[in-house]
């Protein structure tokens, strides 16, 4: 018992993947084999790419100390202004662009304004939030854009690997997840966003650029869900003025389920993914075994509240057991 506590202490998405696997075989359990089969499968990891991404950013931004509500505002802006520069001729390569210039835009002015004028992140990534919805809106003309025929789906929405098991969104999602996973660990900006995070006062003693580091961490978060919204835009077709409501809340959800503090300092990009891919479990899973649709965001709730709670404790008894070491 007490190197799994040293190990939690080390790996703080111990939790949420040992939940998962409980989860997996509940719901193989339940839905007489039908879970884990290949078409099931595919579907699950067909959709969690989209709210993977957006899960990765806001647990690096959470790690640095901060919050974005305005992920799934974002997830829909981004699309949409790519789709509206490509109805006036601009050809893909620099609509997508364009658009993740304007994620990025955003992400700086949610960072800017929380640090310029020391205000909390919660409250400037709410007013984002609608109003980067209200945007959203007003760019589309209240009418989808249609979207040109030609564009190179393939290399986001194909399905790939053996018996097309993945979606091209998916080796992205992985690339995006191997690349953050690296920076957080291996590079000094990694160990800046940690000490950011932890201890504000020390890491700014020491030299740490924590302003540009958390402006860097809100562009990163908006850029990824900028990301993730032009890949389920299109993997549907069309860019729905609607799409990503909500996207934030389960965001955040995953990130502490994966282990993430709510105090900054703490967490894992796997912990994030580990999130992701249990709230898309339970979502899968009860509709599998034929449980009310309407208690999902029952279950997501009791976990947020559970996980909060268990690694609290966790955290508590692997310090004590760490010091009587």
């Amino acid at each position: 018992m007490k190197r799994l506590f040293k190990t939690y202490l080390e790996k703080p998405e111990l939790a949420g993947l040992i939940l998962l696997v409980l989860l997996i075989v509940l719901f193989q359990v339940r839905s007489h084999g039908v879970f884990l089969n290949a078409d099931n499968l595919r579907g699950i990891l067909g959709i969690l790419p989209e709210a993977g991404l957006v899960a990765i950013g806001v647990t690096i931004l959470m790690i640095s100390g901060e919050f974005d509500l305005s992920v799934g505002s974002v997830f829909a802006l981004m699309p949409m202004s790519m789709a509206v520069l490509m109805v006036h001729g601009w050809p893909f390569p620099l609509a997508l662009l364009a658009g993740l210039l304007v994620a990025a835009a955003i992400g700086f002015i949610n960072g800017y304004v929380t640090i310029r004028f020391a205000i909390p992140s919660f409250i400037t990534t709410l007013g984002m939030l609608f109003m980067a919805r209200s945007l959203t809106v007003v760019v589309s003309g209240g009418f989808p854009p249609l979207l040109p025929a030609d564009l190179p789906n393939w290399l986001f929405t194909s399905f790939v690997g053996p018996g097309n098991m993945f979606r091209m969104s998916f080796l992205w999602f992985v690339a995006v997840a191997v690349l953050t996973s690296l920076m957080l660990s291996r590079t000094n900006f990694g160990n800046w966003i940690k000490a950011t995070g932890g201890f504000l006062p020390a890491a700014a003693s020491m030299g740490i650029p924590t302003a540009r580091v958390k402006i860097v961490c809100f562009m990163l978060c908006s850029v990824l869900s900028g990301f993730a919204g032009m890949l389920q835009v299109l993997r549907l077709g069309s860019p729905l003025p609607s799409i990503g409501e909500g996207l934030e809340l389960q965001a955040v959800a995953a990130a502490v389920i994966g282990g993430a503090s709510l105090t900054g300092g703490i967490g894992t990009v796997m912990g994030g993914i580990i999130g992701t891919t249990l709230i898309r479990v339970i979502d899968n899973g009860l509709v599998l075994s034929h449980v009310d649709a309407n208690w999902f965001k029952f279950a997501i709730g009791f976990l947020t509240i559970f996980a909060v709670v268990a690694n609290a404790w966790m955290r508590k008894r692997a310090k004590a057991i760490k010091m009587e070491g």
